[in-house]
């Protein structure tokens, strides 16, 4: 598949989970699919895509991504995006607490023949964490000239 096609998968993918967030994933995803993100579960097959985006829809039911850039050469597509949410339900131990939160990150997509292979992820989860009241606010003052 070309680069543009690759990066055609990455936005349709997007179109469908803003929509239905338990999008076909088969159609999406291989079998033997990884997911790499020090930050989150370890998922090595289609069975933990399921699982991983049913933990995480059922947490962050309105969740809606936006793809913000987008570069694609050969079988690799990245892409950096942004995703506002309400925490509405249990997240990796953390209980809803109801406040609206905007993750961002960064993912490496390999694609092969059409369908996700792997992805490299990673997320603010400092800022992710913050926006939840789990860690305060760090100074963004400096002084620095």
């Amino acid at each position: 598949m070309s680069a543009d096609s690759n990066k055609a998968l990455i936005r349709r993918f997007f179109e469908f989970i803003n929509k239905d967030n338990l999008a076909p994933i088969d159609e999406f995803f291989a079998n033997t699919y990884v997911y790499h993100n020090p930050s989150m579960p370890e998922v090595k097959d289609l069975a933990g895509v399921k699982q991983f985006n049913a933990m995480a829809y059922s947490a962050f039911p309105d969740v809606q991504f936006t793809i913000e850039d987008i570069v694609a050469e050969g079988d690799r597509v990245v892409y950096r995006y942004s995703a506002p949410a309400t925490h509405k339900g249990d997240f990796m131990g953390i209980a809803a607490t109801g406040k609206q939160v905007t993750v961002t990150g960064i993912v490496i997509s390999r694609i092969v023949d059409g369908k996700f292979q792997e992805d490299w992820e990673w997320m603010d989860m400092l800022g992710f964490m913050h926006q939840l009241g789990m860690v305060p606010q760090l100074a963004r003052e400096s002084n620095f000239n």
